[in-house]
């Protein structure tokens, strides 16, 4: 079903509700440590995608697993990425966040290059560094301190705790590939949230806490709009190819623009602005080299079809 401006009607909605999430997940992190907010997160998206799968009469079929081990170890770097990037928030004004984990996509090329052996020629290669002296941009004014000696400073560790990140999504993202030629969207997205909600029991002797009525308010909202978003991400694919959707993640930028300013009273920075800039330049030039081998692949299986 082609239905380009459908599907991404849908991706910026997606992308809208994930940014709004995370929202309500900074606005409650001096209070809830990050462990506990990645339990809401994924516990209450639960109950939403389950409904979905109900409505989709795909609640037998979507969530039977040929690699539960796959799910396991996508889950563990999910968890680890959605834990780190939860407690950049809390240090980190939110596009500053949003721009630095614009690096995972970059390192998910990287990765796929050395673990699932993917031909990464020039081009790309070239995009990917440019796009991580984007990151570097907007990494070194938190680094600033680091050369006067102040290492333990909250901005240093932000920058830090956000790369890292952004390294675990894009690993995440490896393991995905992986999972995707046997396993149906629907197992991904539910494993993962199970998978999620259980390692972040782990994070209970660590200090979790007792939520005002606010935040836990918050919590099980960031949770189904987790849900939701997820849901919204995942049909938009249905409509449109993903080289057509995918630069509209970006858009991401702009919401978090808005809400940082006007929610959180975050002013950006023009160094942030040029950093983040270069990263987007650079993830929409491998999302159409993608599009361009896409369609050369397209062409070559056709000229080798007898009747093609």
């Amino acid at each position: 079903m082609n239905q380009p401006f459908r599907g991404i009607g849908l991706k910026i909605v997606s992308v809208l509700v994930f940014i709004i999430m995370a929202s309500m997940i900074k606005s409650v992190s001096d209070h809830i440590p990050p462990g506990q907010a990645v339990f809401a997160r994924s516990f209450f998206a639960i109950p939403v995608i389950l409904v979905w799968l109900w409505y989709r009469h795909e609640l037998r079929i979507g969530l039977v697993t040929a690699n539960p081990m796959g799910h396991v170890w996508r889950g563990v770097a999910g968890t680890m990425a959605m834990g780190l990037g939860f407690a950049g928030l809390g240090l980190l004004p939110l596009p500053e966040v949003t721009a630095i984990g614009y690096a995972a996509p970059l390192l998910t090329v990287i990765f796929a290059a050395m673990f699932l052996g993917e031909d990464v020629r020039a081009f790309r290669l070239t995009a990917v560094a440019l796009g991580l002296v984007g990151v570097l941009i907007v990494l070194s004014p938190r680094f600033e301190s680091v050369s006067s000696g102040a290492l333990g400073s909250r901005e240093t560790l932000g920058a830090t705790v956000v790369l890292m990140g952004a390294v675990f999504s894009a690993l995440a993202q490896v393991f995905v590939r992986k999972l995707v030629n046997i396993e149906r969207t629907s197992a991904i997205v539910f494993y993962f949230s199970v998978t999620s909600t259980v390692l972040s029991l782990i994070t209970i002797p660590f200090g979790w806490v007792v939520p005002t009525l606010s935040e836990a308010a918050l919590l099980l909202c960031a949770g189904l709009l987790g849900g939701i978003g997820q849901i919204f991400l995942t049909s938009s694919y249905r409509f449109a190819d993903a080289s057509v959707i995918a630069p509209f993640e970006y858009a991401s930028m702009l919401f978090a623009l808005a809400i940082g300013y006007f929610v959180f009273g975050e002013v950006p920075t023009l160094v942030m602005l040029a950093g983040a800039a270069l990263v987007i330049l650079a993830g929409v030039l491998i999302i159409w080299r993608e599009r361009q081998l896409g369609i050369q692949r397209d062409r070559q299986r056709k000229a080798m079809t007898p009747g093609g």
